[in-house]
């Protein structure tokens, strides 16, 4: 079984993390925030991971300590149930569509972290939740488990909301396909024998 536990405990922030990458989508997700809860049932909930997570965070300073911590601690959690990420598809991609919205996602699991977040909000926040902190989560989140991102909005210049759903379900299903087995795959997938 691919799975992993993380907790991290800082001045700022305690979190607990369970991942099974080949579940079902079942999720416990308490994180403080009700919408950043939404968003993540609906990403692991698309990507088939099955998900405990508890966070408390300072959020009487604000969610942005507790979003990127999660990040963190996501990205740790998914390197570490990898492990040395034999037969996996590596590559994953999905152009997900939400009715005005249209977002794709393209992504490398190649022990290079970069990310490229190409959408914008109209709205400050939705919910109690910054918009901004979006393309903060997913820097901590491809920073540590060190994968390549990219997130491009297509069509949606005015529903907030959809946006960011479509985000998250469009990068849960680039995961779902690019974590899964193919056992045509050499050992590695990579030419160079190393990821």
């Amino acid at each position: 079984m691919r799975d992993a536990i993380i907790n991290r405990k800082t001045n700022e922030t305690e979190i607990d993390i369970y991942l099974n990458i080949d579940g079902t989508g079942k999720n416990e997700i308490d994180t403080g925030i009700g919408f950043f809860d939404h968003l993540l049932i609906l990403f692991c909930s698309y990507a088939k991971f099955d998900i405990k997570l508890k966070a408390k965070g300072d959020l009487y300073v604000d969610c942005h300590h507790t979003v990127e911590d999660i990040g963190i601690c996501l990205g740790e959690v998914l390197k570490n149930a990898l492990k040395e990420k034999s037969y996996i598809n590596r590559y994953g991609f999905f152009l997900l569509p939400m009715d005005e919205t249209l977002v794709l996602s393209s992504l490398d699991l190649c022990n290079r972290s970069y990310l490229n977040f190409d959408a914008s909000f109209t709205s400050e926040n939705i919910g109690e939740m910054p918009t901004e902190l979006f393309i903060e989560f997913f820097r901590a989140f491809t920073n540590h488990a060190n994968f390549t991102l990219h997130i491009k909005n297509l069509s949606n210049n005015f529903n907030n909301h959809h946006l960011a759903e479509a985000i998250f379900k469009s990068v849960g299903k680039s995961l779902l396909l690019a974590t899964s087995i193919d056992k045509t795959n050499s050992l590695v997938p990579s030419t160079k024998g190393v990821i």
